[in-house]
């Protein structure tokens, strides 16, 4: 996150990730750490992931040039050597319309990176009020982009919202006209729940059934074909289209500030695709190390937290010194690799989803196989906590989401529905900075006692700003991720990371209070209190960093994610 005021936010918490670099000097210079210069090529989806984190590692010397014109685009500049590494949802081999995508004839490997989810915003206004609770089933959604469901009030999506007074309103479906990975895993997750009717549609519109396709089979005059996801959410999210849905990857949907529909997972039970529903499917995903992840298993897993539809996207990457790849450009290549996959906790800052625990794991155990990678690499229950604690923190439905149920707006207990609406200011609660989320601390410098390396500064000021109405209390806490170094087994422990927290500027917050100090040892690791505060107004907090390294650290630049989250 890099822009001049940087934030997110949801209805429950916000979130802000900081990235702070050090460097540690032993005798080696700060060239010492540089390594070869790598390019890629690929998917958009993850590019708001891989950019940050390409920004992150820079200062240890790594510089990455990527491209992100599509995972088609860059499976094809892999495979001719042109890039150094690709990232793709797709694998190669696809057969897609008669046309097979063939692999490099280099050896190469797979590993999942970054997760999100297609997702269905619409646009559905009904009597001036905006609707905001729809729930589809895999029968509705195929219906609505087959056309074989043409009207908001048909049967079938009544049926998923008992008690939602829909409209006999046209739909207006958007899908894309282009080639992507949004397409591919909707239709292939179409053709696996409702084989019947998109065969039907298939051959209807192609002349033959297409299971899973990037291109999606649209008769022309049907729906409203667009050209890129950002297009699809600002079509739906136009105020003109009343009727409207579509499908995105749910960061584009979040961006457009549009409500999503819930959609009925293999439990039984409507979820929405927030990060934590994401992750917590993809913990249904299997995995060879090396070979793409398999998502057939989420559509039909047990847990009833989980959303039906992720999107994985995957580092392709060279096992052998092929061309003009070297064991120095691999050792660069890993340190990416292995400072995304430790570091997936900072996704639901981007509003993007962590990937499973078992996923990191899978990754991790492809690094070694790039040459220049040592075979040592970071603890994989480490570098998954912080994805970890996104599930284990994900709450499970209510009764209400259950198949069946009447819509939770609408349950009442005596099975006669009254909807009862009453208009509130919507406001939020929002963390910021202004200028880049990015502290450099001082060189460390060998402390006179000769136990540390000791380096300090203060974080870049945060601003809170509350719109709720009323009196409400909200908390803000930060925890960092461990320092990643110039190799995998240079790490510098969150614990050994402290700060002394202050209210900058009190602002026109009723209360303000600054969080206690944290000494190094007790450490950042694990959330610490930044500052706390009640009613609505604006307030500045800061702290100052203090980190203290261990002796026997190797020399070279380290970065760690701070990640300061408001509830």
């Amino acid at each position: 996150m890099r822009s001049a005021a940087n934030w997110w936010r949801s209805p429950g918490t916000v979130a802000l990730a900081t990235a702070l670099v050090c460097l540690v000097v032993d005798g080696a210079s700060p060239a010492a750490a540089a390594g070869a210069r790598v390019s890629g090529a690929g998917s958009t989806t993850a590019y708001n992931q891989l950019d940050s984190w390409i920004y992150a590692i820079r200062p240890a010397g790594v510089t990455v040039d990527y491209d992100p014109q599509g995972a088609t685009y860059g499976r094809a500049n892999f495979r001719s050597g042109t890039t150094d590494f690709a990232v793709s949802e797709l694998p190669y081999g696809i057969v897609d319309q008669g046309v097979t995508d063939p692999p490099p004839a280099r050896p190469f490997a797979y590993l999942p990176v970054t997760a999100g989810a297609v997702a269905f915003p619409y646009n559905l206004v009904v009597n001036g009020r905006r609707v905001t609770d729809l729930r589809l089933s895999s029968a509705a959604v195929a219906g609505i982009f087959t056309r074989s469901v043409t009207r908001w009030n048909d049967p079938v999506i009544v049926a998923d919202n008992p008690g939602l007074a829909l409209p006999d309103l046209p739909i207006r479906p958007a899908v894309r006209s282009d080639g992507n990975a949004t397409s591919f895993e909707l239709t292939r997750w179409l053709a696996a729940e409702q084989p019947a009717a998109w065969d039907a549609h298939c051959s209807a519109v192609r002349g033959a059934p297409c299971g899973g396709t990037a291109y999606f089979p649209a008769a022309p005059g049907t729906v409203t074909a667009l050209g890129s996801a950002l297009s699809v959410a600002a079509f739906v999210a136009n105020q003109a289209n009343n009727g409207s849905i579509g499908y995105t990857n749910a960061s584009y949907a979040a961006e457009a500030r549009v409500p999503t529909a819930r959609v009925l997972n293999g439990a039984g039970y409507y979820t929405a695709p927030t990060p934590g529903a994401v992750a917590v499917g993809l913990t249904a995903a299997t995995v060879t190390p090396g070979e793409p992840v398999n998502l057939s298993g989420v559509r039909t897993g047990p847990d009833p937290r989980a959303y039906p539809l992720p999107v994985v996207s995957h580092l392709i990457v060279p096992t052998s010194e092929v061309g003009n790849f070297t064991a120095a450009k691999g050792e660069s290549l890993g340190v990416l690799a292995r400072y995304g996959l430790c570091h997936q906790g900072a996704a639901v800052a981007s509003g993007d989803a962590p990937l499973a625990p078992g996923l990191i794991a899978a990754g991790l155990q492809v690094l070694p196989r790039i040459p220049g990678v040592p075979a040592a690499g970071p603890d994989p229950s480490a570098c998954a906590a912080p994805s970890a604690a996104v599930i284990g923190n994900t709450p499970p439905p209510l009764p209400c989401d259950r198949l069946g149920a009447p819509a939770c707006a609408t349950d009442a207990p005596s099975g006669v529905v009254q909807r009862i609406t009453v208009d509130l200011a919507p406001g939020a609660l929002v963390v910021s900075v202004a200028g880049p989320p990015r502290v450099v601390l001082p060189q460390a410098a060998l402390d006179p006692a000769g136990d540390w390396f000791r380096t300090g500064g203060p974080i870049t000021p945060v601003t809170v700003t509350d719109t709720r109405p009323g009196n409400l209390a909200w908390s803000l806490s930060g925890q960092a991720s461990d320092f990643a170094g110039p190799t995998a087994s240079a790490v510098i422990a969150a614990r050994h990371l402290g700060w002394a927290p202050a209210v900058l500027d009190r602002g026109t917050i009723r209360s303000v209070t600054p969080g206690p100090p944290v000494p190094p040892g007790t450490g950042l690791d694990t959330p610490r209190t930044l500052s706390t505060g009640t009613g609505p107004g604006t307030t500045r907090a800061g702290a100052d960093l203090t980190l203290e390294i261990p002796t026997s650290t190797p020399p070279g630049t380290y970065t760690s994610v701070l990640t300061l989250t408001a509830i």
